[in-house]
């Protein structure tokens, strides 16, 4: 069953999510401990975001982020946060695969479940000049998974 995100009702509910997310982010702070850290801004629009993860025996055990940007950017990293928490790190980056292959419009990508909540943003893929601003936290982490991570 496919959903129909045009319907005002539904485009509604995603936007309160996404709205949500960028006045009551998740996971924002700073982390003590973390071993692994990516900061990335994007100069076109000014988004920014610096990631931080604790990661134990290969599990991101905690993570945290501050930024400034976009309801969009802000919003992404918020939820990019609560999904990578606990995962495995090649868990997390297989979620960051499918994400950015969401954002650049596979239709199959955004009706996979492993996203969750995620796919509310899967409109986002139609409108170029954004796509950046999603992807920009999940951009940083895949930086921060480049380095020597325990």
């Amino acid at each position: 069953m496919s959903i129909d995100r045009s319907t005002p009702q539904l485009g509604s509910l995603f936007q309160e999510l996404i709205l949500d997310h960028y006045k009551r982010p998740r996971n924002r702070g700073e982390l003590e401990g973390a071993n692994a850290e990516a900061h990335l801004n994007n100069p076109t629009c000014g988004d920014e975001v610096r990631l931080q993860l604790r990661v134990v025996d290969g599990v991101i055990e905690d993570v945290r982020f501050v930024g400034d940007g976009c309801s969009i950017s802000q919003s992404s990293v918020s939820m990019m946060t609560q999904s990578i928490k606990g995962k495995t790190l090649d868990e997390a980056r297989a979620l960051a695969r499918l994400f950015t292959a969401m954002m650049h419009g596979d239709a199959d990508a955004a009706r996979d479940k492993t996203l969750g909540d995620l796919r509310v943003l899967a409109g986002v893929s139609k409108f170029p000049v954004r796509v950046k601003c999603a992807l920009l936290g999940w951009n940083a982490l895949d930086e921060a998974l480049k380095g020597d991570v325990a």
